[in-house]
């Protein structure tokens, strides 16, 4: 608990360096462009799109009905811009999080290690292509399991629940991966892991449950159709702050943990020598 609270409060005041700040405006100004210009493009045709298919199901009729029971009938015209604003979400945290990966990751790495992991040996292994690939692999894993648990979405409590927990687990098992692809040998990248699994996922459902707090600003935006470029790149952007933060708080901890594992090691190995004597 003390290196999960102690490594938060590094990444913290790391996430503010002028150089990390500046990270998290490349993958906004990606993952904005270009989910920017698909809304702007099939914004009309995906919502005509949810409200043929809502329209269809039985329970969308109760639904119209309790809005008008309860006065608020032009709810009705909100419920395609905001399915399509849900749905979209999670498409947008994941290229936002590959980006954070491919780009930000290695930066983030290396202002760490100029700082306080100047002493840490660089045993490489990982490498660039096999971060893209271990990425890419875990994202498909985690969107087949977003698409299981979908229906779970509109569910109290499940709503508030799987979220954070989908997300906790996909960026734990990227972003493991990224801090210690230069530092660690792959053996003992797979110790670590071992050794600190609950940890390392704590870290990754607590920045899920940091990524949910922008889904408000997308909830809220949905009553106000406006503004909602401004929001959506607002919401972006936060996305790519917690994310450049989340990918701090991987580097201190895991960084810290190859440092006690070394040291452990070198101990242990100085004991056999010394008993060998």
């Amino acid at each position: 608990m003390n290196d999960l609270l102690r490594s938060f409060g590094r990444a913290l005041a790391s996430a503010f360096h002028p150089s990390m700040l500046l990270l998290t405006f490349v993958p906004f100004l990606v993952a904005a462009g270009v989910w920017g210009g698909l809304l702007y493009a099939f914004w009309q045709p995906l919502i005509d799109g949810v409200r043929g298919t809502l329209d269809a199901w039985p329970a969308t009729a109760y639904l119209y009905h309790a809005f008008d029971w309860v006065g608020f009938g032009s709810l009705r015209s909100m419920i395609g811009p905001f399915v399509v604003i849900i749905l979209t979400i999670p498409l947008i945290v994941i290229t936002v999080l590959l980006l954070i990966v491919a780009i930000a990751m290695p930066r983030v790495i290396r202002h760490l290690t100029s700082r306080q992991y100047a002493s840490l040996e660089t045993r490489r292994g990982g490498s660039w292509y096999g971060s893209v690939l271990h990425s890419l692999w875990t994202t498909l894993l985690c969107l087949v399991l977003l698409i299981v648990t979908l229906p779970l979405w509109f569910i109290p409590p499940f709503c508030v629940l799987v979220p954070p927990l989908l997300w906790g687990w996909l960026t734990y098992r990227v972003m493991t991966y990224d801090a210690l692809a230069l530092h660690a040998s792959s053996e003992e990248r797979r110790e670590l892991v071992r050794r600190n699994r609950l940890p390392l996922l704590a870290i990754g459902v607590a920045s899920g449950l940091l990524g949910s707090l922008p889904t408000a600003i997308w909830v809220a935006s949905a009553w106000m159709l406006l503004f909602f470029p401004v929001i959506a790149a607002l919401t972006i952007w936060i996305y790519a702050f917690i994310l450049v933060f989340t990918a701090l708080w991987f580097g201190h901890y895991c960084l810290r943990a190859l440092q006690r594992l070394r040291t452990q090691d070198a101990h242990r190995l100085g004991h056999e020598v010394t008993i060998v004597h």
